[in-house]
């Protein structure tokens, strides 16, 4: 049977890495349910490497620029996003994962998210670096100079430690998860058809119009 509506808004964890290429694409699915119903999301930071050093480390590309599209970068084009290949270092997301707390005491979380995210992937920028996370800000809308003194504070460093031991001790094992209203949790950049069957399911209404 399906749960009765609850009063106002439900709140949608999404536990997300700007590392991952499917919390990406999780984000785009979780953007169009943010328009269509009720709900408010917030982001929730996660290490999806944590043996990452703070300075990043190299990798190895995983496609070669003659290879056919995989299945992922067919669904991002799909989906209105660009998967850069050639991608020779791993960021370690910490600080971006800062800046993301600095976007939501701002109301920019959904903007800085899509930014940091294009930045990463579709840009090839090392989002480790302060200077890059402040460009990110900036194209985000946030203040330049009210970010980076937050950034060479930490001033949300240990916020963000503290969340991402909870994703950890809560048992999450893979980005990305969304939690909906503390009464149901998914995991996987899964299609819209399964949001929207979730929603029905937890009573969610559509916003009107």
């Amino acid at each position: 049977m399906d749960a009765e509506p609850a009063a106002g808004p439900m709140q949608i964890l999404m536990i997300s890495d700007f590392v991952c290429p499917w919390c990406y694409l999780g984000l785009v699915e979780i953007e169009r349910v943010e328009r269509e119903y009720d709900v408010e999301v917030r982001h929730v930071p996660y290490l999806l490497d944590p043996t990452t050093p703070p300075e990043g480390k190299p990798r190895r590309p995983m496609t070669r620029p003659g290879d056919p599209p995989t299945a992922m970068e067919l669904r991002a084009e799909a989906a209105g996003i660009r998967f850069t290949r050639g991608r020779e270092w791993t960021s370690n997301s910490v600080l971006a994962h800062e800046g993301a707390e600095f976007a939501h005491e701002a109301g920019r979380a959904r903007e800085y998210a899509r930014e940091m995210f294009r930045a990463y992937f579709t840009e090839l920028e090392d989002i480790g670096r302060p200077e890059v996370v402040l460009q990110v800000g900036e194209r985000a809308g946030l203040d330049p100079a009210a970010l980076r003194e937050a950034l060479e504070a930490h001033t949300y460093r240990q916020r963000v430690l503290e969340a991402i031991g909870w994703t950890r001790e809560a048992g999450v094992s893979g980005v990305p998860t969304f939690v909906f209203g503390d009464r149901f949790a998914m995991s996987g950049a899964q299609d819209a058809a399964v949001f929207d069957a979730v929603m029905e399911r937890l009573g969610v209404p559509r916003r009107a119009g």
